[in-house]
């Protein structure tokens, strides 16, 4: 017998849009829960975002809602309201990145939900937690990774204060939230009781920023050095380039250091600025800096070969568009091609954690409303009822794709 996956069996209503909680929820649905993407008419924004082979299926969109059921309810109604409530009955998780206050005036705020159903988990994914003063603002991706020190890291590095060009803060934060579920679930699991999970954006970025930053503070130092791992703030901590590229080279031990200086520079074996760990994090810039000197000096196929015989930690430079190319991805499966009807396929990478087993193939992420009459009735609502909140557009089901050209 095939074995289920970890969350099969359990119900996620993602009222989130964007990044942050869509990609909490995907992280639920590779691992099994029926994740139900409940969307306004409009749809997510996320839909319009880049490339698209069909209206509604841009590229930011796929990349982050694989494996879900969309559901269009139009909440300012209140026959949406009451069939999204009879989604909740059923659920056992609700997580949602509104400002709280929108969602008291829904009444759909977390005590009014967890009277109807006790064991449901409910997650508000916020920008700010609720009992600071900065409770309800808007954060976005740009914004957190402002306010958590990430711009103010670069400017240390190179002068000049920038975002990560990823969407670090929303991506993490979705890792934490997804966390946070998941032991909020395993706790119902003993006590049969759902509870409040609050995830914001800004503390969790914070945390992320300052779990090696945070430095000398962690011992009580003050002053303008305290803060910020030296390690990685050097301005050499960068792909080194060789003599016909790149390389990523790591010697961290002093094991590593040694080998890579005898074979490579014997001029610096004896020097007391690199023999320790903490001597080189003191002089962490001067021996960056004498690295990038010395592997200037030999192609990347040196580098790569004798770091090998040496054991030290050493890899060619991965370019975006190389990436389907590279020889580990296509061994362990990681970009699928998804059939569709419509357009033939899609490209999606897997997740990249595997259960043993549990196929890893992802779910085609959904068409706006395509799986809204089917999941209104599996609530039990009745087709006639089902019927009159799509002719009132308090619901929309997708039509069918046109694939008479395909």
């Amino acid at each position: 017998m095939t074995p289920a996956p970890p969350l099969a069996g359990i119900r996620v209503l993602d009222l989130t849009s964007v990044v942050f909680g869509p990609y909490a929820a995907q992280s639920l649905a590779d691992a099994g829960a029926d994740v139900l993407k409940i969307e306004p008419p409009a749809g997510d924004s996320t839909r319009l975002t880049g490339p698209a082979r069909e209206a509604g299926m841009a590229a930011i969109f796929l990349g982050v809602n694989r494996s879900k059921r969309s559901v269009v309810l139009d909440l300012k109604q209140p026959s949406a309201r009451a069939a999204l409530l009879a989604l909740v009955d059923q659920a056992d998780v609700f997580m949602h990145s509104v400002r709280p206050q929108k969602m008291a005036a829904l009444g759909l705020d977390p005590d009014t939900l967890r009277r109807r159903n006790p064991r449901l988990v409910y997650a508000g994914l916020h920008g700010f937690g609720e009992t600071g003063p900065y409770a309800g603002q808007p954060a976005y991706d740009d914004i957190v990774q402002g306010m958590s020190g990430l711009a103010d890291l670069m400017a240390r590095q190179t002068g000049e204060p920038r975002y990560l060009p990823t969407i670090a803060a929303d991506k993490t934060c979705g890792l934490v939230a997804a966390q946070a579920i998941l032991a909020a679930l395993f706790a119902r699991e003993r006590t049969g009781e759902g509870q409040f999970v609050e995830i914001p954006m800004f503390e969790s970025m914070v945390s992320f920023t300052l779990l090696e930053h945070f430095y000398g503070r962690h011992v009580g130092e003050r002053g303008p050095d305290a803060t910020g791992y030296p390690r990685v703030l050097a301005p050499w901590r960068r792909p080194y380039r060789t003599a016909d590229g790149h390389l990523c080279l790591m010697p961290y031990t002093d094991a590593h250091w040694q080998r890579f200086f005898a074979h490579a520079h014997p001029a610096a074996v004896g020097d007391a600025r690199f023999a320790s760990m903490s001597a080189r994090t003191t002089h962490i810039a001067a021996l960056y800096a004498l690295l990038g000197e010395i592997v200037s000096t030999q192609p990347t196929a040196y580098w790569l070969d004798l770091c090998q015989r040496l054991e030290i930690p050493a890899a060619p430079l991965g370019r975006l568009d190389a990436l389907e190319d590279d020889p580990h991805l296509k061994a362990v499966d990681f970009f699928v091609d998804v059939p569709d009807a419509a357009v033939g396929s899609y490209r999606l990478t897997r997740s990249p954690v595997r259960y043993a087993g549990v196929s890893a193939t992802p779910g085609r992420p959904p068409r706006l409303g395509e799986h809204t009459r089917a999941v209104l009735a599996e609530a039990g609502l009745s087709e006639a009822d089902i019927a009159a909140l799509i002719a009132e557009g308090a619901a929309v089901q997708a039509p069918v794709p046109d694939i008479t050209g395909a």
